[in-house]
């Protein structure tokens, strides 16, 4: 199934990294899923409030299918609301400026203790895992997940967010129709998704190949 949120590089093929996701001017879509209790409080503040915790890792995913595969199409315990969160620009590439890879690789960190040095240092995870289609069938190329921790949550909460969204509908109705294994519907109705290229050094910190930033930045 072809995924129409990629964008292909000069060769013909899509960057093995490279993030994708709704975003305006200022603002950029991600997405999470939680239990009702903390959705429904979420969405009644336009922020998060307790039953949220801010003392735990929190993550944000800019993918509508990946977060469909996380969840299961809002299905699994405890993922049974999905949330569209709206943050500033500004505050997304603060969190890549200041992460850290959950995996050490020598093409980023040099050695291993550099890797734990930064871990350490970084209130910010990310990791690159296999996107997937409307189908939820993993592709060959992948998708970024970003963690929030200590400083990062405190300014997720109080400084990024400009809007929640409880999209949980959306999820369920595509989930029935991958079902029915109808991608084609899926891929008609889910929110259109952009390459979003970060500024170089952010781009390598993340551990992006050269080829994820071919495309403009709007």
């Amino acid at each position: 199934m072809i995924d129409r949120t990629a964008i292909v590089a000069s060769d013909g093929e899509v960057p093995q990294r490279q993030i994708r996701a709704s975003f305006d001017d200022e603002t950029i879509v991600v997405y999470q899923a939680f239990p009702a209790e903390i959705a429904r409080a979420a969405v009644r503040a336009g922020r998060f409030v307790p039953p949220f915790r801010r003392d735990r890792m929190t993550w944000i995913k800019p993918s509508f299918c990946w977060m469909a595969y996380r969840c299961g199409w809002a299905s699994k315990p405890g993922q049974e609301r999905v949330l569209a969160i709206r943050i500033s620009r500004t505050g997304f590439e603060w969190a890549l400026a200041h992460s850290c890879l959950s995996h050490f690789e020598p093409d980023v960190h040099g050695d291993e203790h550099g890797w734990l040095t930064s871990k350490s240092a970084s209130p910010v995870r990310v990791q690159w895992d296999p996107e997937r289609d409307a189908l939820l069938e993993p592709l060959p190329y992948r998708s970024i997940q970003i963690g929030l921790s200590g400083e990062a949550a405190h300014r997720y909460v109080d400084e990024w967010t400009t809007s929640i969204q409880d999209v949980t509908d959306a999820f369920v109705e595509a989930g029935s129709l991958a079902a029915a294994g109808d991608g084609g519907s899926i891929d008609a109705r889910r929110p259109i998704e952009r390459p979003y290229l970060a500024p170089d050094h952010i781009a390598s910190r993340i551990g992006q190949h050269p080829r994820a930033a071919t495309n403009e930045r709007p």
